[in-house]
């Protein structure tokens, strides 16, 4: 990092106002206009990150809000707007205080959840491709980058998340005699049929009780505020996803699947089955997209190879992430200590971690822009 520069992290709601020495400020804002931010393709004015600028003496005082969590980037982005602005004339000092600010997303259908900003559905058109594993890791890597994070369990009759977080034996109970207090593991809330019935014990209900269960858990959970609730999805596309696609403000899903023809078959249905009910995919995950050899290295592709890339150009999707075969990840969940929580700095979490960063960039994308003024302001 520069010298001079300080990262901040403080919640700021301020005011905006447009005052200052009109040749600084126009220098500092042409300068501004030019760092792109990746995830949104805007510039960082553009896409409202800089809600304030100060000078203090010859020190330049940014203040800076994000719509999607990137908390491990803070001091690359941070560094990359310092050098933007370091070639200007009478500016010695950048110091950058650095906020999230998570927009809730309108949707078609739906009513809101309360203490809920977004609804984000993981799916996949067959079981057997990771995607409770990508579902949990997802939203450990939301909470990881520094959102507030829930994860409900749809998979009715295979509930996983219990296991996956390490709170199988979690009983829920009620405060105030009308919802049910969620679980909390590695930071975030949860909640599951699983939690309600034996470990061994079969749901043996039919399609529109299961989808009641489903609405009842969601609504009657007495959520904590979340920016997102994550949403792991049974396979198909049956009753629970045409009633998540009816009565819940999904604002998009993510579609896992792995890369042999049989599994991109059927997560091509489930792309089809969200663009009837107008749920926007956020993107395709592939899962078991390739194995690293631990004794040579050599990248080999068990299960073939492009069939998640070859889906997502068919449907106009972005490719969020190709993650590895790789027994650790098996292990981690199975243990109750998925990957991102067990290891946030190793190679396969920072894969899952780019993929929350680009689902959530992926749901502002969808919001209205913001009209918002910079503050300028010389003490």
């Amino acid at each position: 990092m520069s010298p001079g520069v300080k990262i901040v992290t403080e919640n700021s709601e301020n005011p905006l106002d447009n005052r200052l020495s009109p040749q600084l400020s126009q220098s500092v804002l042409s300068a501004l206009a030019k760092v792109h931010d990746p995830l949104l393709n805007q510039s960082i004015l553009d896409a409202g990150i800089v809600r304030r600028m100060q000078m203090d003496g010859e020190c330049l005082a940014l203040n800076l809000v994000y719509p999607y969590p990137c908390r491990s980037q803070y001091p690359e982005k941070v560094q990359e707007i310092t050098q933007a602005v370091a070639g200007i004339d009478g500016i010695e000092e950048v110091e950058c205080s650095v906020d999230l600010a998570v927009p809730v997303i309108e949707t078609a259908v739906g009513d809101a959840i309360a203490g809920v900003k977004n609804v984000v559905a993981v799916s996949s058109g067959k079981g057997g491709v990771g995607k409770s594993t990508t579902a949990v890791n997802l939203a450990l890597a939301l909470a990881y980058e520094g959102a507030r994070v829930g994860i409900l369990d749809a998979d009715i009759y295979g509930p996983s998340i219990p296991l996956m977080l390490g709170v199988s034996d979690f009983q829920p109970v009620s405060v105030d005699g009308k919802t049910m207090e969620p679980a909390v593991a590695h930071g975030i809330a949860a909640n599951s049929i699983g939690f309600m019935v034996g470990e061994e014990q079969a749901t043996v209900w039919r399609g529109p009780m299961a989808a009641g269960a489903l609405i009842q858990m969601m609504n009657e959970t007495n959520w904590p505020d979340l920016d997102y609730l994550v949403i792991d999805m049974p396979p198909g596309t049956g009753d629970i996803q045409l009633t998540l696609s009816q009565k819940v403000p999904v604002v998009g899903a993510v579609v896992v699947t792995t890369p042999q023809e049989v599994a991109t078959l059927d997560a091509r249905k489930g792309i089809s089955m969200f663009n009837k009910v107008n749920i926007p995919v956020l993107g395709i995950v592939e899962n078991m997209s390739y194995h690293l050899c631990s004794q040579c290295g050599s990248k080999e592709h068990p299960f073939g190879q492009g069939g998640g890339q070859a889906t997502a150009e068919r449907y106009g999707v972005e490719l969020l992430g190709e993650l590895p075969l790789n027994v650790a990840v098996r292990e981690a969940v199975d243990q109750g200590k998925p990957s991102v929580a067990a290891n946030p700095e190793d190679d396969i979490s920072k894969q899952y971690i780019a993929i929350a960063r680009e689902t959530a960039a992926a749901m502002v994308r969808l919001s209205k822009p913001l009209e918002l003024e910079i503050e300028i302001s010389d003490d």
